[in-house]
This record gives C-alpha cells, structure tokens and sequence, in this order.
C-alpha cells in the first residue's frame, strides 16, 4: 500500500534502515510496500532478501530527485523494469546532469507523480504506466483540482521517511549537514513534511474512504509489482558463467592450464600431487567456480606480458590449482595447506584471490578489466557517520564555536556543565552515528557479472572513473556476486625498482630469478637476517613488533617466518596465545603438559594453538561437531561484518550446546570459544601467511645482496614503517655515501652511482613539482649545467625557488660558498621579471664583487633539517650537551638485570592501553653508533614522563630480557636540547659550540 518508502540510504536525508523499514511494516500490517530511496538503489537486495522473513511482499524502486525537489518515482514491475531504472539513474549520477521533471518511457516500471508537481508542471497527458501520487495531506485539495477527473490514474502517495518526532529531528539535522548551513537558516523546502509517517493499513484506507478507486487503483498497481534475487544457500553464482563460449571448453582449458603448470612447479609429480589436483579440479567444476579461476588466470597473464609484479594471497593460496595457474606463489603441497578453508561443498561462495600489484600498476591492471571484460564495476562500500565526526557536523549545525566543538568530539568535558545545545549535539551525535553518509569504493573490490551491473543496482562514477555499485561486498555474496581483489601495496613496486637499479648499478650480477624462492628459503645468509631481525625496510617484517616476535621465537626459516606473519595479527595477542605459542615453541613439552588434548590433536604443528583461520574450521569442527558449512559461517561471522546475522548465532549456540553435549566441562568449553572469538575475525588464512612471507624472503633477498640498491627503491616507493630518515640512515650503515639533491645529478627520486646515493628533488618540500620537470628536462635536452649562471639562463624560475636549491647546496659542483651564491642569485633574479620562451643569446650578467664568506657544517645541518626535514649528520652531534656516555644496543647483554644509562634518537613510539585501561608506550629508538634498541614505559612512568615529538631522549632504566628479546624497563628519562640554529644565534655562541663539535 505504501508505494514511496525511504530508509537511511535516502543520505542525509533518511534516518532508519530497511530492516527496519520492514518491522515498522509489519507492525502497521503492511503486506505490501515499495522501497524507494532517493537516487539509491543501496538497501533494495537487502530489502528484497529480508522481506519474506517479514511476511511482506518486496517492491522496489527509485524516487528521482534533484537534492530534495522530487521529479517522480519509479516503481519496478520486475526485475527488467528494475534495469531500466538502474540505468536511468546510472546515466545521470555518471555524467552529473539533473534528473528531467517528465520521466523517460519505461517497458517495465510504473511512473508515479507527486501530485503537487502535476499541478506545478500542468501535466495534462499520462502514459499507461504513469500515474498520479496522492498523499493524506493532498486529500484536503482533490476534490478542488482538476485532477480529480483522472480517477483512474490516482494512487496512493504517502511517502514514509520518519517513525516519530525524533526521526524528524535528526533528518532535519541531516539536512542542514547536507546544505552546510546552521539549523537555523535550513529552508524548508530542503526538509520533508513531518508527516512522511506509516499508518495502519486500516487508518490509511479510512483516510482514503472518499476515494475508493485510488485505494483500488494502488492495490491493482502493486499486484503488478513482482521482484526476485535468489538469496538461497543453493543460489548459482552472478559472475561471468563462462570464460570461453561454454562449460565444456573452460574445463579443458583449466585442466590444460593445470597439466602445463604441473611441470614448471614441481620437477618431480608424485601421487600424492595428483590426488590434490584431482580432488581440487572435481570440487571446482561441480561448484561452478571454473570461470572465476581462469578470469584470475587471465588477469595475472596480463600483468606477467606487462612485466608487473604481483603477489596473489587469500584463501585461495590453499589451492594448488592457483599455484599451477600461477595466481600464486605458495605451493600447498609444501605447506600441507588445509584445503577446506579454500572451499568445500557446503560454501557458496568462491575461494578468496587478494592480488597485490604494485601501487603504480593497479589502475593500469583495474583499466585492463574494464575492458577486457563486458560487464564489471567496482564494489561500493559505505562511508558513516563516526562518533566523533557526528559531533563535529553537528556542533557546526548548532552554530557551537570551534573551541566547544574540539572539547565536545574528544571527549573533554564534564556532563553535569555542559549547556542544552552541548546536550542536544551529543544527544544526536549518538542518534545519527553508524548512519550511512555517503557511498565510496570498496579498497579493492571488482564484479565482473553474467548480468548487467543495472540488473543488480544503479551504479555511480567516482573521481578515477570505474563505475561503481551502490551496494557494498556482503549483499553482493548474498545474491551470488563474488568480488576480485585487486589491491595495491609498495613493497611489490620496491621489489620491481629493486631489479631495476641492479641493472643499471650492478649489470653483472644482475642475471637472478627473484621467483625462484625455493633457493631463497635454504639460504643461510638470508635466513640469519630474519634470526637478527635485521629487516628494515621488508615487506610486513620490518615493524618493532615483528622484530621482536622473531627474535623471540628465533625464526631462521620459511615456515617460521609463516606462522610469525599470523601470530603478529592481534586476534593471536588479544587471546593470550602468542605468549603461549611462545612458550611453547621454545619448550615443547609445555604443548602436552598446557594443551587440550583434541586442540592438540587437531594442530600439532601450532602446539595446539589456534594461529591460522583455518584453525578455527578445524576446531569448530573436530571439537565442536559442526558441519564445515557451519564452521565456514563461524570464521566469517568472528569478522564483524556477519556478527548481527542470524545463521551466524545460530552456529554460535550449536558450538556451546555440542561441546556440552560431548562432555566438555563448561570452563574448557568457554575458554576455547573465547579463544575462537577473539581470534578469528583478525587472523590470516595459511596460505594468505605464506604468499607474504614469500614476499618477504623476496624482499629479504634483495636487502642482502643488494642492501643499497634495495633502500634505494624503499625509499622511491615511500618508504614503510618508518620515516626516510632511518632508511637514509640505514643505506649509510650498509657502506652508502649519502649527497643532498644536486642540479647534475639528482632526479625527482633517488639515484645511485655505485655506492653513492644522491637524494631526490622530492625530499625538497617547497620546490615545486614544475620546477623540478623544468630542470630535468633542461638537463637530459641540453647536457649538465655549468654554473649559477648557466642554470638561471636556462630554467625559468623564481628567486624563492632559486634560494631552495642553493641553499641545499646543489650547486656545490661549481666549489663557490652558498652564502656567496645566494647573494648572486638574489641579485640576478631579484628585481627581474622572467621570459618565459626561449633566449636567442645567453643574457650578460653583471660582475657582481661579493665580499669572501663561510658555512660552518653547523649551519648546513640547520639548513638539512629545515628544507629536508632531517640532517644528514648524526643527530648527537647536534646537541647542546655531549652525551655522558657511549652506551649502545651493543652493550645490553652486558647490563642484562641492571641498570643503564642510554641515550637514544627516537624512531617510533606505539601507545597502547593496558586491560585496565591505563596507557603505556613502547618506543624504539637509534643509539649512537646508529644500532637499534626498543625500550618500554609502562604506566606508572608513562604517566609522569611523555614523549614530546622527535629528538634524542636520554634514559635510565632496567634491562630485561623476555624469550632472549632484549629491552629496557625504564625508570626516568628526558628529552636532550639541540643547540640554537647557528643561523639565528649570537655568532660567537654558534662557533663555539661549532669548535667543540666534530660534524664531520
């Protein structure tokens, strides 16, 4: 009866969900009702999927709207006509333009409009499908209009969009965040009535009883409407159902595929790998997933032709068919790769492909899709209201000044002070937070579909220009879509650029096979860099935290280095089990003494602890008796996004209730589920573990044999963990020669000529990105410059500019003082006004007599710091007071259970809460002899001594030692002065704190 309802993905606009659309139905007796939300087609799957458990028959449509002036609403009559008006919109939200006042002819939706703007339009002609909408506030103005005549195209309009005053309150609060405007200044012809309510189906015919033919003529228009997705756990897949023409000839490509992959991979084939493959093939083709397989086959080729670098994980490296395919680089074999986790009978959904690119290749791969294949978009995802964005949007709504607003959203206020208007924002602030705000792109997500995309949803056009869904990933696997990830990350692009700077710095040892991880996982210098953790700048093993694990459990191997990429997830750490994990490594008769016999029995090479997602389907069911598609919708329900399902605490009870009923006592019963649940939402899957530790040792590789080349290509690619700084740093620890930017020599990124590495015109944060192409484009044009005046003659830029580069000293080559060329270049280009277009003849500068003057290495570390954001010296040097001592990293196990006395050049600081609540840091800092060392504030001191910012802090504290892991306790600590910038101090002050140093 209701042909024109809105839920929250009506943004900002909407205030409850279709869930809850569909109770407010059921209480009224609706049995019918159509979903329209304004250019949104966002909740209609979840709407249609949710219906029937409702006792309600779905409809659903579009209310076409220009911001909140309503043009009309289409209704669907089926799925076609949901198409039609999918495209309509998709057309519109692509190319921006405003939605007509007249609706297009539509085969299969009906049109319905407002009945204000018939009159407003003097619409005097309708279609067959279109008719005229008559809420209970037009029934005072009918019997007056001419419309009245038009008995039978006159239907019911009662727009439903608020349940109470309150709904009201926040969408007027919506609305004014939606316009920018204070509460006070919102229009109201930007607000709905506040009448937009659901009535009882007996209230609203009463309205209505006057006018019997509209209540006739809607219900005859409803009965019309049928729409239908197949959400059943037997659903067929969406995605593209053939790669080839037909099923038959997909599956001999995927079984030749396989036959020729079998021998690159493996150069002895046993039975045991033709049983796998076997057993694998069978499962994918009766599970229809061979098109799915062979897509990712396709894009991985492509990126091979194009000499990409990729790293295919997830799931679906438990699959010797991916391996064979070369989706991935884990052999499951060599793993003993659980193959349930990758898929069984009782899932509908396809095993999970992450494929990493670099973060330079990903829109050209995300380009080749779109128009390798016919039908594809990105997925959607929704961006909501956060706590403390809520408040903030609100406190502007409200007119609240900035000050009260930053008190409000971080929570630094006392309740019993705060005025009516402070209440009210917070009071909202809770009421619209986890609403939707608006529509964005899922991180990786791509639909490639057997259908049309318009079939599923309208689609909208972000900035890149990759039509995107409206809905997001978990309705797209409720109607048989399965997303492709395709991601990006930097260590794929520091790899590549890796090989590349070999080639040039070092040709001769450039003829290696970075895919031939098997020699890499025997090499014993390699795997002493993971034993010491010496692996800054590696793919997911560089972190404090990952240095320390490894030290810990004393990780010098492939598989190692496998468990430790999942054990380093917090699901391990926030179960208590990384410790016991650690524990048990070390002391492996703790695992029978500690270990539940079946936990035991179940994962023998984990000691009976859960570290791997697969972990939690074996559990659930060996120890729990579920099903594997019971287990299967446990894992996935532990990752938050299925917490509120129903299938999902179901299972959750059927866990407890099996484990009782085998005779489990009830405290080992809840102290494996509470493992279970603190786990699996944030651990990895085996195979997703290996395919980033062979990242890793490929990474590893490179950092041992060619550890500049590699900071090199770190540091063009962004970095990682850490700041430039420490990478620049460590390139100077493994033999560099670190030069600033130079005019001859350097480009944007990075270069290195043997063991020299000259910085990047990057690193300069105010010289322009025009500048620096007008330079580089001189110099490879016209040969290498010869002088400030050759320079200035040749690339046009302003003095500012100028005074950039001299000062860093990239003209050094020309052996004149900075101070001197700064004054040259200020005379040159003071007072003239530049050409841009080429001279005729180099210009005549005037001789210009500068007096003779200095730089102390003082001054040039103060200039580093300001144009580069760090020094090229050592910090220590650069201290108001000398340390008191030359204490190190390499001098803990000498102070093991003492105390120390240490100073140390800050890396990073992570702050962490104890379980109690209280703060506490870990800090990592560098020593003086540029070493590594981490230490720990636990909360008592974290509570008197903070960390303020960069610089060198001295400590005192206790040395400790946990599995051989090596840190301080610290009692005390301050932060260390630099001397005054030498460019702004007394001159006599500057050298002579210059004399007592020794900078060079």
């Amino acid at each position: 009866m209701y042909l024109n309802c809105h839920t929250y993905y009506s943004l900002r606009f909407g205030t409850f969900s279709e869930i809850e659309l569909l109770q407010l139905a059921q209480e009224n007796d609706v049995k019918q009702l159509v979903l329209t939300d304004i250019n949104n087609t966002s909740a209609c799957l979840n709407f249609v999927r949710k219906a029937y458990e409702h006792d309600i028959k779905p409809a659903v449509g579009i209310d076409f709207r220009n911001g909140a002036d309503q043009c009309f609403i289409g209704i669907a009559k089926n799925n076609k006509g949901y198409e039609e008006l999918n495209r309509f919109l998709s057309h519109h939200l692509h190319h921006k333009t405003k939605i007509p006042q007249r609706a297009p002819i539509f085969k299969d939706a009906f049109i319905i409009y407002p009945f204000e703007k018939v009159l407003l339009n003097e619409q005097n002609e309708f279609l067959n499908h279109e008719f005229i909408g008559i809420s209970i506030k037009d029934l005072r103005r009918l019997p007056f209009s001419r419309l009245k005549k038009l008995d039978e195209k006159l239907v019911v309009q009662q727009p439903v969009t608020f349940r109470n005053k309150r709904d009201f309150n926040a969408h007027r609060l919506l609305r004014a965040i939606d316009n920018n405007v204070l509460l006070s200044k919102l229009n109201k012809n930007e607000e709905a009535d506040e009448e937009e309510k659901m009535y009882a189906v007996e209230n609203l015919a009463k309205a209505f009883s006057e006018f019997p033919f509209i209540l006739e003529n809607t219900i005859h228009l409803l009965n019309q409407c049928t729409i239908h997705f197949d959400f059943s756990k037997d659903r067929q897949p969406q995605n593209l159902r053939y790669y080839r023409n037909s099923q038959k000839e997909d599956q001999e490509l995927l079984e030749k595929l396989c036959r020729d992959g079998l021998s690159y991979r493996y150069p002895k084939i046993t039975q045991d790998i033709k049983k796998r493959l076997a057993k694998e093939l069978h499962l994918i083709k009766k599970m229809g997933f061979v098109s799915y397989f062979l897509i990712n086959w396709d894009i991985v080729s492509y990126a091979r032709e194009q000499g990409f670098f990729y790293v295919g994980r997830g799931s679906g490296a438990n699959s010797i068919v991916a391996y064979l395919l070369r989706i991935t680089d884990v052999d499951p074999m060599q793993l003993d790769l659980y193959f349930e986790r990758f898929i069984n009978l009782y899932r509908a959904n396809p095993p999970d492909f992450d494929i990493d690119f670099s973060w330079r290749d990903r829109e050209h791969m995300t380009q080749y899709i779109f128009s390798r294949f016919k039908n594809v978009a990105l997925v959607g995802t929704y961006v909501t209201f956060k706590q403390k964005g809520a408040i903030r949007e609100l406190g502007k709504v409200f007119g609240l000044p900035k000050e009260e607003i930053d008190a409000l959203s971080n929570g630094q206020f006392q309740s019993s002070k705060l005025d009516k208007v402070a209440a009210l924002v917070l009071k909202y602030g809770n009421l619209i937070h986890g609403i939707p705000n608006y529509v964005s792109v899922h991180a990786s997500g791509i639909l490639i579909s057997e259908q049309p995309l318009n079939w599923f949803s309208a689609t909208f056009m972000p900035p890149k220009g990759f039509e995107t869904i409206q809905f997001d990933m978990i309705i797209a696997e409720d109607v048989g879509l399965y997303k492709f990830d395709i991601l990006a990350q930097r260590g794929l692009g520091k790899i590549k650029d890796t090989l590349e700077i070999v080639a040039y710095n070092q040709p001769n040892k450039a003829n290696f096979d970075i895919h031939d991880v098997n020699k890499f996982y025997k090499d014993p210098n390699i795997n002493n860099l993971v034993k010491t953790a010496q692996c800054m700048g590696c793919f997911y093993v560089e972190s404090p935290a990952m240095r320390m694990l490894l030290k810990k459990l004393e990780v010098d191997n492939y598989l190692g280095l496998v468990a430790a990429s999942s054990i380093i997830r917090p699901g391990v750490s926030k179960s208590g089990m990384m410790r016991e994990y650690i524990l048990r490594h070390r002391n492996p008769g703790r695992a029978q003494e500690k270990a539940h016999p079946v936990l035991l029995d179940i994962m023998p090479d984990t000691y009976g602890v859960m570290v791997y997602q697969e972990d939690v389907i074996k559990v659930a069911h060996h120890f729990a008796d579920l099903d594997l598609g019971e287990a299967d919708v446990l894992r996935r329900g532990m990752s938050g996004k299925f917490r509120s399902r129903a299938e999902f605490e179901k299972v959750k009870e059927k866990f407890r209730a099996n484990c009782i009923k085998k005779g489990y006592p009830e405290k080992t019963v809840d102290e494996i589920w509470y493992q279970v649940a603190s786990f699996a939402g944030y651990a990895f899957a085996k195979g997703h573990s290996a395919s980033y530790a062979v990242e890793s040792y490929q990474s590893l590789f490179l950092r041992t044999y060619f550890p500049l080349e590699y900071m090199v290509a770190v540091l063009n690619n962004g970095g990682g963990f850490y700041r430039p700084e420490f990478y620049i740093h460590e390139a100077r620890m493994q033999g560099a020669t670190i030069h600033p930017p130079c005019i001859n020599q350097s480009y944007g990124a990075n270069i290195i000529h043997h063991k020299n590495i000259y910085l990047g015109f990057m690193y300069l944060r105010d010289l322009e990105e025009r500048v620096i192409q007008r330079i580089l484009k001189e110099r490879q044009t016209n040969g290498k410059f010869k002088s400030l005046e050759d320079f200035v003659d040749r690339v046009i830029l302003s003095v500012e500019q100028l005074s950039i580069l001299v000062r860093i000293n990239a003209f050094r080559f020309t052996r004149i003082n900075k101070h001197q060329m700064l004054w040259k270049a200020y005379l040159m280009l003071g007072k003239k006004k530049r050409i841009e277009h080429p001279k005729l003849f180099p210009a005549r500068n005037g001789k210009f007599k500068i007096p003779p003057l200095d730089t102390t290495y003082l001054e040039t570390a103060f200039e580093q710091w300001e144009l580069l954001g760090f020094p090229l010296c050592s910090p220590f040097k650069l201290l108001v007071e000398t340390p008191k001592n030359n204490n190190g990293q390499k001098n803990l196990p000498d102070y093991l259970n003492n105390k120390i006395d240490i100073y140390g050049y800050l890396i990073t600081v992570k702050n962490t809460s104890t379980h109690t609540g209280k703060r506490m840091h870990f800090a990592t800092l560098l020593d003086q002899n540029g070493e590594v060392f981490d230490t720990v504030l636990f909360p008592p001191v974290a509570a008197k001594y903070k960390f303020r910012g960069k610089g060198i802090y001295r400590f005192y504290g206790k040395v400790v030692s946990e599995f051989g892991f090596l840190s301080i306790e610290v009692i005390k600590m301050q932060k260390e002065n630099y001397i005054q910038d030498p460019r702004y101090a007394d001159m006599k002050t500057s050298k002579k704190v210059f004399d007592s140093k020794n900078l060079n």
